[in-house]
């Protein structure tokens, strides 16, 4: 934890404008919106509040940077991975205001958030080193013909960001975006948890006793409290219609005959705190087995067959993340293989890498984000012939 440093329990907030054509400026409207801290329950500030004809002035102003000839166009891509260079500066020597202001909002304990921060600056380093590496190919093509692409910017980009990861995000979307030249108009998305935690929990048979009662043990040793104590484990639910909906699901849990090991009720006091839950007993045709919960509860299931869960674990609408543990090789490469999800961890569950991509099959989303893949959303490419003259013979 020394590597910390210490949280700032007061930050202040010193923007709650729309940042429109490089300044801040109020909503057209003039409407705001409160922000609430989940910690107890108090407003932090009231926020703009963008609507259509916000985004409409945004689009203006990224038409005008990405026209023909613009300063935006001529820049040298160089000159566009040093801008992204700085913004990764600037966020590392601000990193313990920027963690401490993400812990207000959104509850999520500090030292998470200040990881965050750190991580999204090393993104942001990625892909400013990609900026002047974004070429084409050339193609050997039949014909007295030269062909080669280009790999040219798609323009104007919407990008909907969720507040699990506000900071990461951003700079998940801003970096590759600017790093193939195009311009970035973003608007937040209701605010989740984490996507990818690993709720859903297959265990052999054989140990599922002993991993249950583990299961129970370590989530009682999990600290709920205040988000800004260093020893905090689960911070509050990020608002009132999350924390609703999960105690809800756990109460559907219950009516359904999964066991609480652990857990199933809210933590008390002014904030949005659950504690940690586990269930076991869980059946596949539950709520809590279909649903995603995106809280702090635990959903463990009993497995035989390697066939078997791999049916079972693909039976979902989702399909984000999966990992398994397993010492057999053959084992882990058949799941591996077998489950439909756009990241599978052997060993080991959810590492930060910004350098491989990121994503899900089915309606886990579309794409992938992070590493070289993710330049390729933000690009088109384009095939040019050119007709090569011969010599006359």
């Amino acid at each position: 934890m020394a590597q910390f440093p210490p949280p700032i329990r007061n930050p202040e907030v010193k923007f709650t404008k729309l940042f429109i054509n490089n300044e801040f400026v109020d909503s057209v409207s003039g409407k705001t919106f409160p922000t609430i801290n989940p910690t107890n329950g108090q407003k932090i500030c009231d926020v703009s509040e963008g609507d259509k004809a916000d985004i409409d002035k945004a689009v203006e102003s990224a038409k005008a940077a990405f026209k023909l000839g613009s300063p935006w166009r001529r820049m040298d891509a160089s000159k566009r991975g040093a801008l992204l260079y700085k913004v990764a500066q600037l966020m590392e020597r601000d990193a313990q205001y920027l963690g401490s202001l993400e812990t207000l909002d959104n509850g999520k304990p500090y030292m998470n958030a200040f990881g965050e921060m750190m991580f999204s600056a090393n993104m942001l380093k990625y892909y400013a080193g990609s900026a002047d590496k974004v070429g084409g190919k050339t193609i050997p093509v039949d014909g007295d013909y030269m062909c080669y692409t280009r790999h040219e910017p798609v323009g104007i980009c919407g990008a909907v960001i969720p507040w699990n990861y506000p900071v990461c995000m951003f700079a998940l979307k801003l970096a590759p975006a600017l790093a193939c030249g195009n311009v970035i108009i973003f608007k937040p998305a209701e605010q989740t948890p984490c996507c990818v935690a690993g709720s859903r929990t297959f265990v052999h048979e054989k140990i599922y006793d002993k991993f249950v009662a583990k299961s129970r043990e370590l989530a009682q040793q999990r600290t709920c409290g205040d988000p800004y104590e260093m020893t905090t484990k689960n911070g509050p639910q990020v608002d009132k219609e999350q924390y609703s909906k999960i105690l809800e699901l756990i109460d559907a849990g219950k009516k359904e005959g999964a066991r609480v090991e652990c857990g199933g009720e809210a933590a008390g006091g002014d904030g949005f705190f659950i504690k940690p839950t586990v269930f076991s007993g869980v059946q596949d045709n539950m709520r809590i087995a279909k649903e995603e919960i995106f809280g702090p509860v635990q959903q463990i299931f009993k497995f035989s067959s390697l066939d078997e869960v791999i049916e079972r674990a693909n039976a979902t609408h989702y399909g984000l993340g999966a990992a398994i543990f397993t010492s057999n090789i053959d084992t882990a490469m058949m799941f591996v293989q077998g489950v439909r999800a756009g990241t599978v961890w052997v060993n080991c569950y959810n590492p930060p890498c910004y350098q491989a991509p990121f994503g899900g099959f089915k309606m886990s989303g579309l794409g992938r984000e992070m590493g070289e893949y993710n330049l390729s959303q933000y690009q088109e490419i384009k095939t040019v012939m050119i007709k090569i003259p011969q010599k006359n013979s």
